[in-house]
């Protein structure tokens, strides 16, 4: 510990003395000087604080815009992250130390996370960073709404990301909660668990960031334990079992292919809250016109325990969008774990032929990536007869229109390896 510790204080005045913490990753501007981002919070302004430092010890407010960012209603502006994204869409991602990419928004935006203490949700803002002015100029908002920017619409928060000098590509890791009850953590020993890591990179039009689980994930495949599906057609209220594979363990990656779109049905996108549309009772088995189609993971071999993963596809003013759910209502038949529903639209091309999705599942973990990383899910479930060996996998269509699954790969997954040091 440093003789000076703590190096740091929270400013007399300006935040909360107990609302002061999570420092991001540090780094050195194209000046010389240190900066690092601490959250913080004051009443129910959520604060992004920035410090200088000349030598990594002795640490003072920003003397350009120490309030470097500030939103109202979020409270404690949890787990602030900071980090450069390139704008071409490649996936390599960049060092935030790089004093050469730090004011050139030519070829870079950065990303303010924040994790939004009231909705305990990971939300974040993409925008110019202007080093020498200490300023971020961010092209979306936070309001508190559907319509927010966030890394994962799920059970997901407290993130950090960093960058991986080895493979060129930034990492997020994040913490997945628990759903069940206090009870069950005392028994097990523990509660809480990190998801997946994912690599992170911004999407070819500069509006929101993309998200993959690493390709090291992979390597615990089983090889000789992969399952084909090629253009096989779900027609109306269908459901294929996937059969092959320890459903409880697994990586399953789908694309679906689409009708046409135009016989879709309208929502009005604009005045919906896609968690509210999807909390319609078992809107999963409702018989809608494209979708709801997708995944029944956990699910036991009667179906009356099922985790519903699915798309919908919707007509909006703005032309088409895909409503993305994760149903957790019937999840188990434990009356004392949290299940609802969790849900995102997002607005795709007219001219969309297949959409995608893959699905990690590990015992009481769901992990859903939509449309190739534009959307995820990560949820908490406690089955009691879809364990182990009894757990089952089914893709379904219960809209009105036939999809075809063009192609769907799965593989029961192996232990994750700890490498001693």
């Amino acid at each position: 510990k440093h003789p000076q510790n703590p190096i740091i204080t929270a400013p007399i005045g300006l935040v909360e003395q107990e609302n002061f913490r999570d420092p991001t990753t540090a780094w050195k501007g194209s000046d010389g000087k240190w900066r690092v981002i601490i959250g913080a919070r004051n009443g129910d302004l959520g604060k992004a604080i920035l410090y200088h430092s000349d030598d990594f010890i002795n640490w003072k407010l920003s003397p350009n815009n120490h309030q470097f960012y500030v939103i109202d209603g979020i409270g404690m502006c949890e787990c602030p992250d900071f980090f450069p994204v390139l704008i071409d869409g490649t996936k390599h991602g960049v060092d935030l130390d790089s004093s050469s990419v730090q004011d050139s928004n030519d070829v870079i935006r950065h990303v303010l996370k924040i994790s939004y203490q009231n909705k305990q949700q990971e939300h974040y803002l993409v925008g110019k960073y202007v080093c020498d002015e200490d300023k971020f100029v961010a092209e979306n908002k936070i309001t508190g709404t559907s319509l927010d920017l966030k890394l994962d619409h799920g059970e997901f928060y407290a993130s950090k990301s960093f960058f991986d000098y080895a493979k060129k590509r930034r990492v997020l890791w994040g913490w997945v909660k628990e759903l069940d009850t206090e009870q069950d953590d005392i028994l097990k020993g523990w509660a809480g668990l990190q998801g997946i890591p994912r690599q992170v990179w911004l999407h070819e039009n500069g509006k929101w960031l993309m998200q993959w689980p690493i390709e090291e994930l992979e390597t615990l495949r089983y090889s000789d334990n992969e399952v084909s599906i090629l253009g096989h057609k779900l027609v109306a209220g269908s459901t294929l079992q996937v059969s092959g594979i320890t459903a409880s363990q697994a990586d399953v990656e789908v694309v679906f292919e689409l009708p046409e779109l135009e016989s879709a049905e309208w929502l009005d996108s604009k005045e919906v809250d896609p968690q509210i549309v999807c909390s319609d009772k078992e809107y999963a088995s409702r018989s809608g016109i494209i979708g709801p189609f997708g995944l029944l993971a956990l699910a036991s071999k009667d179906l009356t325990e099922q985790t519903a993963i699915f798309f919908t596809i919707f007509r909006t003013s703005n032309g088409f969008s895909c409503l993305m759910c994760t149903d957790l209502t019937r999840s188990s038949l434990r009356q004392d774990v949290h299940k609802t529903t969790y849900a995102t639209i997002f607005a795709i091309d007219s001219n969309l032929k297949a959409i995608s999705l893959r699905t990690l599942i590990d015992g009481s973990i769901i992990e859903s990536f939509g449309e190739k990383g534009r959307v995820c899910i990560t949820n908490r479930v406690y089955p009691l007869l879809a364990t182990e060996k009894d757990a089952h996998l089914y893709v379904f269509n219960n809209g009105k229109q036939n999809v075809c699954i063009s192609k769907l790969n799965a593989w029961s997954m192996k232990p994750a390896k700890f490498v001693q040091q």
